[in-house]
């Protein structure tokens, strides 16, 4: 995934947050939020999936490579980005099934709100 700038990302928060649902948009909040993501938890653990727009890995431990990751978590844009700016509760979000998370460590719940 190409490095956004962290003005553009939080504008783009911001503007989702505001009520504009564009794809654009979205998609750049979502990138945004995911590198942000990686970059606070480092680690190839857990794969985050928010389709279309991206994935990544994070947490310390166990070193991912090649194949399914050890721990996966995924789900739709409106949801991850709920999950990142405090709008959605991951434990809702989980037992609601908009979450699908599965493996060790796949509960990333202490980590949220994001921002």
């Amino acid at each position: 995934m190409r490095t956004i700038n962290p003005d553009d990302g939080q504008a783009a928060i911001e503007q989702w947050q505001g009520g504009d649902t564009s794809r654009p948009v979205r998609a750049t909040a979502v990138r945004w939020s995911l590198l942000e993501l990686e970059r606070l938890l480092p680690g190839r653990a857990v794969e985050v999936r928010v389709p279309p727009f991206g994935a990544v890995q994070v947490l310390g431990g166990t070193t991912h490579r090649r194949g399914t990751p050890p721990a996966v978590v995924e789900m739709k844009p409106e949801t991850w980005l709920g999950i990142v700016t405090g709008s959605v509760r991951w434990s809702d979000a989980l037992e609601d099934g908009t979450i699908q998370a599965s493996g060790q460590r796949a509960d990333l719940s202490a980590h949220f709100p994001l921002l």
